[in-house]
């Protein structure tokens, strides 16, 4: 008889990894492309695998590619990572994918904004509720663009057995940091985990873990994980003059180029992940591919980041 495996929020402990989605030049889903994405970068380290969240186009997956994306995850992992799933839309066409996501042998889900409505406190705290008891995965909120969660709301959710964390892509450093005392004071001796959402999690990653939340996903990761490991080493390691190198030769102009265009904090991954050797396919709509000149301009990036090292 094996052992059970220890519970998800004691596993997540590292770089973790949010795998893009292929596709083939079509625009079919690439199951053995995903598959050798997800087993190249698992041997580089991966501390978990964020299978189709949004740097692996959730929104543009119907149920069964989804389901299979998740399953392939599962399978290429085998246990020695936990494989957590991305979890959106409204609350009724949620639970679908995240019986899915049962199905498929996730660890956990993330729970992504509900689409498009700009709810209340109240609502969000609604939507977030019936996720977590329609499962016994645990789950981790996710704070962006229409899901602003208060103080008091996050509290209320960490009262929830099953929500084990909160993954924030607002960036008010203010407001993370009241998120973080009012779960601290109201629920004392409870491990809640915190992660930094934002894309190019690095840029913001000194500023966050003065507030305690060190974990963090990052896409550079995707492309070239040496960079990102460099990174994430010297940030847990306290070697600030190499986070401030690598900030200033690589991530702040990858940053700069990253906004030049909508969509890119995922058409720009996944270029960087075909410069990589691995041809993922393009984005599926209504996404569109990097100009080519940008492209140019990352391959060179990723050059100038390596003489860094």
């Amino acid at each position: 008889m094996t052992d059970a495996p220890a519970p998800l929020i004691d596993r997540l402990d590292g770089l973790l990894f949010f795998p893009v989605t292929a596709f083939t030049a079509d625009g079919t889903l690439d199951l053995p492309t995903f598959r050798t994405h997800v087993r190249a970068r698992l041997d580089d380290g991966a501390a978990a695998v964020f299978a189709a969240c949004g740097t692996g186009e959730y929104h543009a997956l119907d149920l069964d590619e989804y389901e299979s994306v998740i399953a392939a995850a599962v399978e290429e992992t085998a246990g020695a990572v936990p494989v957590v799933a991305g979890v959106g839309h409204g609350t009724a066409l949620a639970l679908e994918f995240l019986r899915r996501a049962e199905r498929a042998g996730a660890d956990g889900v993330l729970a992504l904004p509900p689409y498009l409505v700009k709810p209340s406190q109240e609502g969000l705290l609604r939507h977030y509720r019936a996720l977590a008891e329609a499962t016994a995965l645990d789950v981790i909120v996710y704070a962006r663009d229409n899901a602003v969660l208060e103080p008091e709301t996050v509290v209320a959710l960490a009262a929830v057995p099953n929500v084990v964390g909160l993954k924030d892509g607002i960036g008010d450093l203010d407001l993370m940091q009241r998120i973080v005392s009012a779960v601290r004071t109201s629920h004392p001796g409870l491990d809640f985990r915190y992660f930094n959402g934002l894309p190019t999690a690095e840029l913001t990653g000194l500023a966050y873990r003065g507030i305690g939340v060190t974990l963090y996903s990052s896409a550079v990761f995707c492309f070239a994980p040496d960079l990102a490991l460099a990174f994430h080493r010297a940030l847990g390691n306290g070697d600030d003059d190499t986070v401030n190198r690598l900030l200033d030769g690589f991530f702040r102009p990858l940053v700069e180029l990253r906004n030049q265009g909508r969509g890119y904090a995922v058409s720009l991954v996944k270029a960087g992940v075909r410069l990589d050797g691995l041809d993922v396919g393009p984005v599926r709509a209504p996404l569109t591919e990097a100009a080519d000149e940008h492209i140019e301009q990352l391959a060179a990036l990723v050059k100038q980041g390596r003489a860094l090292l």
